[in-house]
């Protein structure tokens, strides 16, 4: 079934030696007409790059937190585990599989330009969003508030398994046809 996943990055703009410094996967298990989450895995990674300000802002993720944590060859093979095969759901995907497809080919596991990550195995939240509320911000932040998930966890930063978690939120409502408040009928 399909594993959540977010990661963020390192700086914007050229590529650095790493640019994932931390992973969040949930899997989601079909259960009858719905959906529970299951198992999650998480792991932060040594980019082996500075990061920038905007970046530890946002993530609240400082340089001393990635010390010691390892680098992202070290954590490939479980990632790769509890990925398996299944489809892949990412708010804004094209982040994920460009992330992940990077770091492969940096570690020697896959040739530059491959599709480790092809578009066709995940499922994006952000185009589900779009389609559900044409016009709308496609932000996760602003589709979390149309669809009245509580976000307040994500208000100070947000962290890669957080917002794996919001996105399966997200995703089954959509998936269940649960868009919110703006199919309620008012009289």
């Amino acid at each position: 079934m399909p594993s959540l996943q977010d990661i963020r990055k390192a700086p914007k703009g050229l590529r650095q030696p790493g640019i994932i410094i931390e992973i969040g996967c949930l899997e989601l298990v079909r259960e009858g007409d719905g959906w529970r989450k299951a198992r999650s895995w998480e792991a932060r990674v040594n980019p082996d790059a500075p990061l920038h300000p905007d970046a530890i802002k946002v993530h609240g993720i400082k340089p001393a937190d990635l010390k010691a944590a390892p680098r992202f060859p070290e954590v490939a093979d479980a990632l790769l585990a509890f990925l398996g095969e299944d489809l892949l759901v990412a708010h804004a995907y094209e982040n994920e599989m460009d992330f992940l497809n990077y770091e492969f080919a940096r570690c020697g596991r896959a040739a530059w330009g491959a599709d480790t990550f092809p578009a066709d195995r995940f499922i994006c939240t952000k185009e589900m969003s779009h389609a559900a509320f044409p016009g709308a911000s496609g932000s996760l932040d602003a589709l979390c508030d149309r669809l009245w998930l509580d976000r307040s966890d994500r208000f100070a930063h947000h962290g890669a398994l957080l917002d794996a978690d919001l996105t399966a939120d997200a995703f089954v409502k959509m998936a269940l046809g649960d868009t919110g408040p703006r199919d309620a009928v008012y009289e």
